[in-house]
């Protein structure tokens, strides 16, 4: 079966009896480890514990396809429920897999881990259409989603969040659940968060801007302000040197499509008669100071028609990442250089 949105967290709580294996998978590694751990720990409180816990390759499973029954056949030797985790879960071990699940079972619980499996995938397809078994996609998180991430991980160390600051982390974070829990968690040590404390120390927009503001957030503000700015060779340097710091592709495309957002926004209040310096200002979390100018600049050669069209653009290059086999990186920088084409153009 598939679970998908609000299905997720309340079937991670309760998955049913029916079902004997989860596939994770998608392009937010950070977040398909997160939550296999979290189901694993409803039958199993340790998971170093050697005698239920068990882990397996596709590799060794492709090579020995009789061990996944043979290990999900075996006896806790402590009691209690088994979990097999595989890691590296791939179509080449569907086969296999549809055995198990199409079988008596062997008792032990299966956790799938895999990367960003198109549509079309078997593996995928097998679990999505299974009675005993489910899929779960992993995607980077936005918007309340991430929010919600950004509140929960914070409040562990007795902290509440500004709201400029929360709109500023949401800018910053959310393209792997990983990653952004140990940018938080590196935060709240730099505001002096405790765990044993209540909820009473908040982190101010300064606070997140000194601990998350990085060298990968600088790529990503060139990428932007290249992109945004009609500047294609800039564009390829910055693109570039973003994915050697470690950014993904949708990392990327959520970058833009923030700073679009906001060039909109402050559009609306240019034109309701709102001087541009005036309305950058107006902006929360506001503009770094190094990129007023061009920021500014920006105003005057984009239209709101035209701005729409090309947050249409990264919208459909961030669904083309997710659900198809076409590799990320090129739809992603397609789409950033139609948008500087686009913006040179509109500079004429």
């Amino acid at each position: 079966m598939k679970i998908s949105g609000s299905r997720i967290q309340s079937f991670l709580r309760q998955p049913g009896t029916e079902i004997s294996a989860v596939l994770f998978f998608g392009p937010d590694q950070g977040l398909v480890h997160e939550r296999a751990k979290e189901l694993a720990k409803l039958y199993v409180d340790d998971l170093k514990d050697p005698f239920r816990v068990a882990e397996l390759t596709s590799g060794g499973i492709k090579s020995d396809p009789a061990s996944l029954g043979d290990e999900a056949a075996q006896v806790s030797m402590s009691g209690g429920q088994r979990v097999i985790f595989i890691p590296d879960a791939t179509d080449g071990i569907s086969e296999v897999v549809a055995a198990l699940l199409n079988g008596p079972g062997g008792g032990a619980f299966v956790i799938l881990l895999a990367g960003n499996l198109a549509p079309r995938s078997s593996l995928r397809n097998l679990f999505e259409k299974s009675k005993n078994g489910a899929a779960i996609g992993c995607y980077g998180d936005d918007g309340k989603g991430l929010e919600g991430v950004i509140i929960e991980t914070l409040g562990r160390y007795g902290l509440t969040v500004a709201h400029d600051a929360l709109g500023f982390l949401v800018t910053r974070l959310g393209g792997d659940r990983l990653v952004s829990r140990m940018e938080l968690e590196k935060l709240a040590l730099y505001v002096g968060g405790n765990p044993s404390k209540g909820a009473d120390t908040t982190v101010t927009l300064e606070d997140a801007q000194a601990s998350v503001g990085d060298s990968a957030q600088a790529s990503i503000d060139l990428v932007t302000y290249s992109t945004v700015g009609g500047d294609a060779h800039g564009l390829d340097r910055a693109f570039e040197r973003a994915l050697l710091d470690g950014t993904s592709p949708i990392g990327i495309l959520r970058a833009v499509q923030m700073h679009l957002q906001r060039l909109h926004l402050a559009l609306g209040m240019v034109d309701g008669g709102m001087p541009p310096g005036k309305a950058v200002d107006n902006l929360r979390p506001p503009i770094i100071y190094k990129f007023k100018g061009q920021f500014q600049a920006q105003l005057q050669f984009w239209r709101t028609d035209r701005l729409v069209q090309a947050m249409g653009l990264v919208t459909e290059a961030e669904i083309d990442c997710k659900s198809t086999g076409m590799p990320s990186v090129a739809v992603c920088h397609r789409a950033l250089l139609r948008i500087a084409q686009a913006a040179h153009g509109n500079r004429r």
